[in-house]
């Protein structure tokens, strides 16, 4: 299976204040974290973390990527100091590290839908006038989604990874959004 998650800042004291986290320390959120992603996540699953997995050293980032289950694909946030020091990798045989803050994810859809995965959330991303999905965090849920956006952040969904088919689910329900592109052209062929 495939799952998606942002902003899980393991080793951030003050995330607990900021986000209003319902912990009262920080080894016990990273615990909490720790213990719903493997509930949820099997050996041979992939997931993609949309920024902020830690504010740790590299060291404490490979403890904490040890505890995990799965294969993990990074998309650099703006709290992932560690991977400064990582150089991009192979730091650890389960875990890859995405070289650019934006990244398309093909194929796992259909040939022809992608989902965009960006740590912050944007307003038109590659190919949303032709249906593509956005997969976002670093607003711990304070910013509605627009058009096939979706924040998958740990504050928003019960501090989980959201599956593949969760985002499926979404999205179904959300009315095509008509793009500025196709207003253009209605635009233009009214006046013709």
């Amino acid at each position: 299976m495939i799952y998606f998650t942002a902003d899980l800042h393991l080793g951030h004291k003050n995330i607990i204040k900021y986000s209003n986290r319902p912990f009262s320390t920080v080894e016990e959120m990273d615990k909490t974290l720790i213990d719903n992603w493997n509930a949820r996540v099997a050996d041979n699953d992939t997931v993609y973390v949309v920024g902020d997995f830690a504010l740790a050293p590299l060291a404490k980032v490979i403890e904490y990527i040890k505890k995990l289950k799965g294969f993990i694909v990074f998309v650099n946030g703006s709290h992932d100091r560690w991977i400064a020091d990582s150089k991009n990798g192979p730091f650890h045989p389960r875990a890859i590290i995405l070289k650019d803050r934006l990244h398309e994810v093909k194929g796992i859809l259909s040939e022809k839908k992608s989902i965009i995965l960006c740590h912050y959330a944007m307003r038109t991303w590659p190919k949303s006038h032709y249906g593509s999905w956005h997969l976002y965090g670093h607003s711990h849920g304070n910013l509605p989604g627009h058009g096939y956006s979706f924040d998958i952040g740990v504050d928003c969904n019960s501090f989980v990874p959201v599956s593949l088919e969760q985002v499926e689910q979404r999205m179904s329900k959300i009315t095509p959004p008509y793009t500025i592109f196709a207003k253009k052209a209605d635009r233009s062929e009214k006046q013709s």
